[in-house]
């Protein structure tokens, strides 16, 4: 095993270390996922190897340059002001890309880094206060009471409801919404989501995303976004994400390409009704196409939990669904498929409710 350094500043657990063998002997105090990636970041290889989570295309194995992850994690520092002795916490598996990259933020950058088993109430028994981590959408909704405790927050893996925004606009946390993937070393874009000065800087800065440092944007000729990153990646990442430019520098983004509904010739993007939708439904949802003789496909809403009549009929008067988004079946199941990751597997959800309403 090389001696790969790490910054003199770098804590674990309130602990420095003189060497990788001592600190990768704690770790196993830790968890098995901790220790794993770190013999992993300190092997002679030059790289690490990850799973994807389908952005780009179906899920496979990757390896990603370790010195691009050291840049990645430079970019985050000097964007969010975290220098030497930042103290953040680790609340996400380390298995995943999101919990790596903290893992290599803090040893690259001297963090005073604690980590805490990745649960849906990662804050609550937390007597400390942080500089910084990041979260699931699931983890910060359900962290509100404690969300005091962290100064800067970043929120991934999931979309950002209506309701929560609304819970979020007060709290002194700064709270951001990141995009990235695997094949970008997590977030290249973040957008602020609370404590705007305005209500027209709240409506203009919440659906945008401004890029990182040294990140090139353009979009290809089906309207997706392709991301130029010469210091994270040798290749230029293509996604399924359609979006549009706002500037350079920022963009919008606008939802999947390989989610949309054509609805009797109609393009209709799921994220879009989605946005309006959540106004009102505070279960997870999700809009998408079955099958139709007559439109090709129709426009149907899956919700997760008890049928509830009451959804229903607010579903039907939601004065802001244009008439070509206005839903034509409402399904209920008891319990959302997931994925490894935690977010909702759309396609196997979608197919036990097709299966299940023969």
């Amino acid at each position: 095993m090389i001696k790969t350094p790490f910054h003199s500043a770098f804590k674990l657990q309130g602990k420095s270390f003189s060497s990788t063998e001592k600190l990768i002997d704690f770790s196993k105090e830790i968890s098995s996922e901790v220790t794993d990636f770190l013999i992993d970041w300190f092997n002679k290889e030059s790289f690490v190897e990850v799973k994807t989570s389908g952005s780009t295309g179906n899920p496979k194995i990757i390896q990603l340059q370790k010195v691009h992850m050291i840049n990645s994690a430079k970019a985050t520092g000097d964007y969010f002001n975290l220098p030497e002795k930042t103290t953040a916490l680790l609340c996400m598996s380390p298995n995943y890309i999101a919990g790596k990259m903290m893992l290599v933020r803090a040893l690259s950058l001297g963090w005073h880094l604690d980590i805490v088993e990745p649960t849906s109430h990662p804050i609550k028994n937390i007597e400390k206060q942080y500089d910084f981590s990041a979260m699931v959408p699931m983890q910060l909704y359900n962290s509100l009471a404690d969300i005091h405790k962290i100064k800067k927050l970043i929120v991934g893996g999931g979309t950002i409801s209506e309701d929560m925004m609304s819970k979020i606009q007060h709290i002194k946390t700064e709270v951001f919404a990141t995009y990235g993937m695997t094949e970008t070393i997590t977030h290249i874009a973040v957008k602020k989501l609370n404590n705007f000065k305005s209500v027209i800087a709240s409506e203009t800065k919440q659906s945008n995303y401004t890029i990182l440092p040294n990140i090139r944007i353009s979009l290809d000729n089906r309207g997706c976004l392709i991301i130029d990153t010469p210091k994270i990646s040798e290749e230029k990442v293509i996604t399924n994400d359609l979006a549009e430019l706002i500037s350079s520098k920022e963009f919008k983004w606008l939802g999947r390409f390989d989610t949309i509904i054509n609805s009797g010739g109609i393009k209709l993007i799921p994220e879009q009704i989605e946005e309006k939708l959540s106004a009102i439904i505070k279960n997870r949802f999700f809009v998408a196409g079955k099958r139709d003789n007559i439109l090709g496909e129709k426009l149907i809403l899956v919700i997760e939990g008890n049928e509830d009549n009451n959804i229903l009929k607010q579903v039907k008067n939601l004065q802001t669904l244009s008439k070509y988004e206005i839903l034509k079946e409402i399904y209920f199941l008891d319990k959302f498929i997931e994925t490894e990751t935690g977010k909702v597997n759309r396609t196997e959800t979608l197919n036990r409710i097709l299966k299940t309403s023969k």
